[in-house]
């Protein structure tokens, strides 16, 4: 079995930080740069991929636990991306949780 490498795309503005948020042609939002839609499509997008890394772990989990799956490395693989998924997914809502408290301790 080969195993390719991995490849991720250049990245710039907030998919820079969170490559899980990154976009690709063909999922491109129709925004305007800077506006609300474009950054709550780019969250809910990072949110779906990381909701697809866990599936694809949970579902090759479930099928070394019934000797289903030939390659134990695949399950191992997946859980490591949806573990490191999930961390950066959480330090980036900690930050953006961080950076709110701070504007609202701004005085006016």
């Amino acid at each position: 079995m080969d195993i390719s490498p991995l490849q991720f795309p250049t990245l710039s503005g907030s998919a820079a930080v969170n490559p899980a948020l990154s976009i690709t042609p063909s999922t491109q939002v129709q925004a305007t740069p800077g506006s609300d839609t474009e950054f709550g499509s780019l969250v809910l997008d990072g949110l779906d991929r990381l909701e697809g890394l866990t599936d694809k772990a949970d579902g090759l989990a479930v099928q070394a636990a019934t000797g289903k799956l030939e390659n134990i490395h695949d399950y191992t693989i997946a859980a490591s991306e949806a573990s490191v998924a999930s961390q950066l997914t959480v330090a980036l809502r900690n930050k953006a949780v961080d950076a709110f408290n701070e504007i609202m301790r701004m005085q006016v």
